[in-house]
């Protein structure tokens, strides 16, 4: 979404991409998830393809686009390719960069302008994050999930309980779940307010990476390895804030309002406002309740999906495999559930808590940038955008979020002030 404006800055400025051979060129929110072989129809779509597809051969940097089969979600491209190896540093325009963490990589996203400056130098500055270890242990019960897990984190900590924060994920149950699962609790680290969250590497995510396209080989695999099995904390290692859990006894959990912080037992009940102290978030929850059509004390097992309510439908939304055209590479291979548990974000009217910090912007995880190209999309006009990263219903349904299964620039510098 704001690669255009980025290269459009070096084009001006005259400027080469530094290091075109560790950049990777993806195209994923304006790709329509229907039949790509006739284009395009969104005129601005079209446009925002095509000018990211001339900036990449322009600047010589690799990229996949709508047509490759290969092409996907850019945070879930990079791991399935192997471009995403443990103990790199990767940026990108998309606040979900933070799924890459998940395989033992320091990711996260950054803002139109701070794209162009990567593409210009490949360094980034920095305020340093504080730390923060949010250790899950016990068995998942059977039929709870990754996402029940990162769900039951956000209602522990709200989305503000990782603000300046870069969270390691340790423990028990993080160590058990597949790597699908993983990059799941990993990517919805934004949503708990964090930069970012990873988790250590092991053999499970060795295993992940072998035999990927560009996974190292030979003797470089073994050097690969060996030096992935450093990347992990010491023992005496200082955090600034922990956090622990036992989902043992975990149920499936459900949001009941426009937060992932609103978080339920499936079989628990609508949460009544009335009871929260703060007078603000009193308020705000209010709003949400009337938003999504729902009335305190409601029990969860007595929503139906399509069920008419005052405020509108609600659709439920849990585990279901999602065919997406173009992803036939996907689709084949057998035991993979990417797409069905990486699940993005549903953002609420004006007025209601969104699952993003306040200084991240919507469009990609960083500040705002106010060049004339035309990148934002009106709210009234795109909201129902199809898209391979937005599921909001076009019947106006109101969605509560479950445990559902659902340009990168690596070898980056971090320069800390």
């Amino acid at each position: 979404m704001t690669s255009p404006q980025a290269s459009e800055g070096l084009h001006i400025a005259h400027r080469p991409v530094h290091a075109p051979d560790r950049t990777l060129a993806v195209i994923d929110h304006n790709v329509p998830t229907t039949d790509r072989s006739h284009g395009i129809d969104d005129p601005e779509s079209a446009l925002h393809v095509q000018t990211l597809a001339d900036s990449a051969k322009e600047f010589g940097v690799e990229y996949y686009s709508e047509a490759d089969k290969r092409q996907g979600i850019v945070h879930i491209f990079g791991p399935e390719q192997s471009f995403t190896l443990p103990g790199m540093t990767i940026v990108c325009g998309d606040s979900h960069t933070s799924t890459h963490d998940a395989l033992g990589v320091l990711a996260h996203g950054i803002g139109t302008s701070e794209v162009e400056h990567v593409l210009a130098t490949q360094t980034l500055i920095q305020k340093k994050a504080k730390n923060m270890r949010i250790t899950v242990d016990g068995k998942l019960p059977e039929g709870v999930t990754a996402k029940d897990i990162i769900l039951a984190i956000i209602g522990e900590t709200g989305t503000a309980g990782g603000t300046g924060h870069v969270i390691e994920y340790a423990g028990e149950a993080i160590r058990a779940l597949s790597m699908e699962g993983r990059m799941t609790v990993c990517n919805m680290s934004i949503e708990a307010g964090a930069r970012a969250g990873l988790i250590t590497p092991d053999e499970k995510t060795s295993a992940y990476i072998q035999g990927r396209p560009k996974a190292p080989t030979g003797d470089a695999w073994e050097m690969a390895k060996s030096y992935w099995q450093t990347l992990y904390s010491d023992p005496d290692a200082h955090f600034d804030r922990e956090v622990h859990l036992d989902v043992a006894n975990l149920p499936p959990t459900v949001t009941w309002g426009s937060s992932p912080e609103d978080v339920v037992s499936i079989t628990g009940v609508v949460p009544n406002p009335d009871n929260i102290q703060d007078e603000g978030r009193r308020a705000s929850k209010h709003r949400a309740l009337e938003y999504m059509g729902l009335t305190p004390d409601t029990k969860m097992t007595d929503i139906r999906s399509g069920q008419d309510l005052p405020g509108g439908r609600v659709r439920m939304a849990r585990a279901g495999p999602l065919h997406v055209p173009g992803d036939e590479r996907r689709q084949a291979r057998s035991g993979r559930a990417l797409r069905l548990h990486l699940e993005p974000q549903l953002r609420g009217p004006s007025g209601l808590q969104g699952p993003h910090p306040s200084g991240l912007a919507r469009n990609g995880g960083g500040r705002c940038d106010h060049r004339p190209f035309h990148r934002r999309a009106r709210v009234a006009e795109r909201l129902i955008r199809v898209s391979s990263t937005r599921k909001t219903s076009s019947t106006g349904a109101r969605t509560l979020l479950t445990g559902m299964t659902s340009p990168c620039v690596p070898f980056l510098r971090l320069r800390f002030c």
